[in-house]
């Protein structure tokens, strides 16, 4: 361990440089193998929007780090979720990705064993009685599921840390947004030829910004100075009280929202000047999903691994129902804006996985500005039981940047 704290407290950056995690983390297929047990096997996965799981004996099929789900609503609507498989010889329980079960039955195709919603063992098929077997003994295999703002979330984990637990303080900043009654009004998925702690970094960065993104850097002027937010800037105090974009962090004078011209499409029901004076809220649960708040819409960006130098990014952008009613609605303007900035990325992410594999390159440096790149890695290091870097750097400082009251940034 460092004795030199690694965090500023005076401003948001790092005391001094430090080493990245080494390039081997992005590349090996065993270190990836030890990611998607530890790390995603035991934290709170993004899965959909609970329009697409709704009503009594719905269901949905998932992979979670490689892992079978299968998510149902009870006879009562009430959300659950199994490890999609068997508990007689392991076959696959639910082969079809999603629909509604006629009757309060989970039964197998192969050999017929049936399950109760809650998971009990009711029947085993053809088979005879047998000495020594008892179907308490065999319930389905849960995971532990949450549903926060119409998001369902799934841990695979079942004694997990409750999710309301982990991010009710965060969630709390965006509790104006309506956001149980919006709805997917658009998508986007993108496979990209790199690792998914890539894909986070260049999240928790805008050194980038100003070379990578110029019409996000034209919209939100404070990316176009390579920072993030106010207090980014060692010398922030000096203009703590100027709410101009370009120190605040809010958008540029005349723009409302994230979109081609900065023109919203109206203002979501229930939000403050405050709300919509922010620009862009965030709501991070890692390792899964971001979710950034507009004055019109949400917009949702989930991370799924497919190997060590592979993952997607799905995208959706959520609208009040009413407001896509509306004659002359044109989310384009929105999506499209929103694709631009996600398919930059996605471009400086590749660049970035092509350099790791340079075999004289093991590690890299952070700098000043990168502290929560920093912090996502010491996150990372928790989660893997590795020494960390420093004593005491939460990881939760960064999701508090992002959802941070503008006053405070």
């Amino acid at each position: 361990m460092d004795d030199q704290p690694v965090l500023e407290t005076r401003f948001n950056g790092l005391t001094h440089a430090v080493p990245s995690l080494p390039a081997s983390w992005y590349l090996d297929a065993d270190h990836h193998a030890r990611e998607m047990r530890e790390i995603w096997g035991h934290t709170w996965v993004y899965l959909c929007r609970a329009e697409e799981l709704e009503g009594p004996r719905a269901f949905r099929r998932f992979d979670v780090a490689g892992q079978p789900i299968l998510l149902l609503r009870d006879g009562d609507g009430v959300l659950k979720g199994f490890f999609n498989t068997c508990r007689h010889r392991g076959s696959v329980l639910c082969p079809q990705a999603a629909g509604v079960l006629k009757k309060d039955l989970i039964t197998c195709p192969y050999h017929q064993w049936a399950y109760d919603l809650t998971g009990r063992l009711r029947a085993t098929g053809p088979m005879r009685p047998v000495d020594g077997f008892d179907r308490d003994d065999h319930p389905l295999l849960p995971v532990a599921v949450a549903e926060w703002g119409g998001f369902v979330f799934a841990n695979l984990d079942a004694e997990a840390e409750p999710f309301k637990a982990l991010y009710g303080a965060e969630t709390a900043y965006v509790a104006n947004w309506p956001l149980e009654d919006l709805r997917i009004g658009h998508r986007f998925s993108k496979q990209l030829d790199c690792n998914w702690k890539i894909f986070w970094e260049n999240y928790n960065e805008c050194l980038h910004c100003p070379n990578i993104h110029p019409e996000l850097c034209e919209l939100v002027p404070i990316y176009g100075r390579a920072i993030m937010a106010r207090r980014d800037d060692p010398e922030w105090e000096a203009h703590a009280n100027d709410d101009a974009p370009h120190l605040s962090g809010g958008l540029r004078t005349g723009a409302e929202t994230w979109s081609m011209d900065g023109a919203a499409q109206g203002r979501l029901p229930g939000l403050s000047d405050d709300d919509v004076a922010s620009g862009q809220r965030y709501v991070t649960v890692m390792p899964s999903v971001f979710i950034a708040h507009h004055a019109d819409y949400v917009r949702t960006v989930r991370i799924t691994p497919l190997a060590p130098d592979r993952m997607e990014i799905s995208s959706e952008w959520l609208f009040h129902p009413e407001m896509m009613a509306q004659p002359g609605f044109d989310m384009t303007r929105i999506t499209d804006f929103a694709t631009l900035v996600m398919e930059q990325d996605g471009a400086a992410c590749e660049l970035n996985q092509a350099g790791l594999g340079a075999r004289a390159f093991t590690q890299g440096v952070l700098m000043q500005e990168e502290y929560e790149v920093f912090l996502f890695h010491e996150w990372i290091r928790r989660q893997l039981g590795e020494p960390t870097l420093s004593d005491g750097a939460a990881p939760s400082r960064a999701s508090r940047r992002r959802v941070m009251p503008q006053s405070d940034q």
